[in-house]
């Protein structure tokens, strides 16, 4: 059974696996918010919410070395690859993944943040059932939960990161929420991370 996260929480991603991880995939889930009420059809004809989840790869002193996002659906050494742009968030499981080879990630990759933005700028008062989690992509066994359950204005959140140790690979809850269409926007937020 996954181990839901709290803020601030760090986990062994080995523990969790019983076994050397080789490959992750991070994989972002959430609904719209259905309006009720006498006025609800009339007044919204379009719930559709265009969350995008992102990848920034930072060194040991988080620094960028690269971004996936939905510009950007691979990293430039191959290792990240994003399923692509979910525009709605509707229907069960994952809206948007990005799977992670661990073995091919560069050396000098020390960090990897995932964030979460509303590219349309909806904010969080549009989003309900938010998620992300990270599973075993060998296996299929999910490692990890983190419930995005902040309401609010904010546009953007620092979901959760990856840290390479000596013992494999250890996540952090953040949930740290930001303001951004996109996560070249949360640059600073994810370096901020990530710093002891």
């Amino acid at each position: 059974m996954a181990i839901s996260l709290s803020k601030n929480q760090t986990i062994s991603l080995e523990k969790e696996a019983g076994t050397g991880l080789k490959k992750i995939r991070m994989g972002l889930g959430w609904d719209p918010v259905k309006p009720s009420g006498f006025f609800a059809k009339l007044l919204n004809s379009d719930t559709a919410i265009d969350l995008d989840a992102s990848c920034i790869l930072l060194d040991s002193a988080g620094q960028p070395q690269d971004l996936v996002w939905f510009r950007q659906l691979k990293s430039t050494d191959g290792s990240i690859v994003h399923s692509g742009d979910n525009r709605t968030g509707e229907g069960d499981g994952d809206d948007e993944s990005i799977l992670v080879n661990l073995e091919q990630l560069p050396a000098g990759v020390s960090h990897l943040v995932f964030t979460v933005n509303s590219f349309t700028g909806q904010n969080f008062e549009a989003v309900e059932n938010a998620y992300c989690r990270i599973v075993d992509e060998l296996t299929g066994k999910e490692l990890a939960r983190f419930n995005l359950s902040d309401k609010g204005r904010h546009t953007g959140v620092v979901m959760a990161y990856l840290s390479r140790t000596s013992a494999g690979w250890d996540l952090t809850a953040i949930g740290t929420v930001a303001n951004g269409r996109t996560a070249q926007d949360l640059s600073n937020e994810a370096a901020s991370a990530v710093r002891p």
